[in-house]
């Protein structure tokens, strides 16, 4: 017979689940998250839809990490073998071509589905107390997914990606006071070199993720402990009209439904439209005509192209760089500075400040790409 004061006395006997249920219940406490599962309830309204972008944005960084740990079985960061180790790559390892391009390609649906899930919590004013943190922690795990994408791009050590960082690193060179010092960090020198390949895959592989999985935590935890915000009209309804679902195994299954979605989109783009490798970079070529970033860097990259040489006595450039600063700085705080959300009521300024900045991003990558080179 058991002790009495034994907390896990009779457990093996009366557990629906078998023994290795039991064994990991008793030293991690399976069942608890299981009554956590059950008990986590998500709202149902109108706008309950924008919810499952966050865990596809989740779902497809997991495939950004392991695609990434089988490419980096194979690639070698320097100037010498980073073009040779990638071709060799997709031209000689059993669906190596297939891995990178679901690489290149869960990068570029990420940012989109993370764009997605951040703009739906602006327009819903989702950031509002107590979730200030949330929103802050989330607009920087968004600055990190374009950071990603930015010292990956020149990893494959090819002719586009060598011109497009070094036009990149140039607009970072132009950063008042710390410009200089910036672009010398990143660069590893004052040209773009084999040392840069060697900071920008340093970077990319291990203080991004570093970074990343700290947030990503940060923010996790926070959204379980505050839970699903909803929008403040449905807010103040009471709470009999207030309508959920249960998180398991309801909005799981839909979920998943999302996951199994973007997997069904990533694999149709990897396979017809497999990621290029071109040319191999030559510091020493003339840089080809029409240069463009990544569609996501787009909206920057041509605004600072339609600025003047000169506004006043600043640099154009300069005044491009430092709005975009501010206009970072001011997507951060939007949860201090929003005070009708606050209380509780709806913010048609920020709402309309939120509408602005998404046309003004669409507009200005529809004009990137169909500008003509010497534009």
């Amino acid at each position: 017979m058991p002790h009495v004061d034994d907390p896990h006395a009779g457990r093996s006997a009366t557990a629906p689940h078998g023994r290795l249920w039991t064994w990991l219940d008793e030293r991690i406490g399976l069942g608890e998250i299981q009554a956590l599962a059950r008990k986590k309830e998500i709202p149902l309204h109108r706008h309950s839809v924008w919810y499952y972008f966050g865990g596809m944005t989740l779902f497809l960084f997991t495939i950004q990490v392991i695609t990434g740990v089988l490419l980096l079985l194979y690639y070698r960061p320097s100037a010498e073998e980073a073009y040779e180790s990638v071709q060799f790559l997709m031209a000689e390892v059993q669906f190596g071509w297939l891995i990178r391009s679901i690489h290149a390609w869960a990068a570029n649906l990420m940012i989109l589905t993370l764009f997605i899930h951040l703009f739906s919590t602006l327009l819903l004013a989702a950031y509002r107390r107590p979730r200030e943190i949330t929103w802050v922690s989330g607009v920087a795990l968004m600055g990190l997914a374009m950071a990603f994408g930015f010292t990956g791009y020149l990893l494959p050590w090819n002719e586009l990606a060598y011109f497009a960082t070094k036009v990149g690193t140039e607009i970072t060179g132009a950063v008042p006071v710390a410009g200089k010092f910036m672009l010398r960090l990143l660069r590893g020198g004052d040209e773009v070199t084999g040392a840069t390949l060697t900071r920008f895959y340093g970077i990319h592989v291990a203080v991004l993720p570093l970074v990343a999985t700290g947030l990503l935590g940060l923010h996790l935890f926070l959204v379980q402990r505050h839970g699903m915000s909803v929008p403040p009209t449905v807010e103040r309804m009471t709470e009999g009209r207030r309508r959920a679902m249960p998180f398991f195994p309801n909005y799981f299954l839909r979920d998943v439904v999302g996951w199994l979605s973007a997997l069904a989109i990533l694999a149709a783009l990897a396979a017809f439209m497999p990621a290029e490798l071109g040319t191999k970079a030559d510091p020493f070529a003339p840089a080809p005509i029409g240069i463009k970033p990544e569609w996501y860097f787009m909206f920057m990259f041509q605004t600072l192209k339609y600025l003047p040489a000169h506004i006043g006595p600043i640099e154009g450039e300069v005044v491009g760089i430092l709005g975009f600063g501010l206009g970072g700085a001011f997507l951060l705080l939007i949860p201090f500075l929003d005070r009708w959300s606050a209380r509780g009521e709806r913010s048609r300024v920020f709402i309309w400040i939120g509408i602005a900045i998404i046309v003004y991003v669409i507009v200005l990558t529809y004009l990137g790409y169909t500008a003509s080179p010497t534009q």
